[in-house]
C-alpha cells in the first residue's frame, strides 16, 4: 500500500454582497468535514470503487454540491503539473 498527498481547490460562484462571497469560516468547516476528515490518512477504496483522480474530483463534488450550492468546480491536483478539474458535467 502507498499513499498520494493531493491539493484540491473549490471554486464557488457566486454575487458578492456587502464585500463577501461566501462566508469562509462555513466554507472551510464545510469542506473540513465532508472531505478532508472523510479521506485524509484513508484507504481510498473504502469510498470510492476505483479511486483515480478523476473519480476522487467527483466524489469531492458529491460530497459538497448540498453544503455549498453555488460550487462551481473541483480541481484535483495530483502533481503541480498534473491535475483535473470537475465542474458537475
Amino acid at each position: 500500500m502507498h499513499g498520494h498527498t493531493y491539493k484540491f481547490e473549490i471554486t464557488i460562484d457566486n454575487q458578492v454582497i456587502n464585500g463577501k462571497a461566501v462566508d469562509l469560516n462555513k466554507f472551510k468547516k464545510i469542506v473540513q468535514k465532508e472531505v478532508i476528515d472523510k479521506l485524509n490518512h484513508s484507504h481510498l477504496n473504502n469510498h470510492l470503487e476505483i479511486p483515480s483522480v478523476e473519480n476522487i474530483a467527483v466524489w469531492i463534488w458529491n460530497q459538497l454540491k448540498e453544503k455549498l450550492q453555488d460550487i462551481y468546480e473541483v480541481k484535483l491536483f495530483e502533481t503541480e503539473i498534473h491535475w483535473v478539474t470537475y465542474r458537475g458535467e
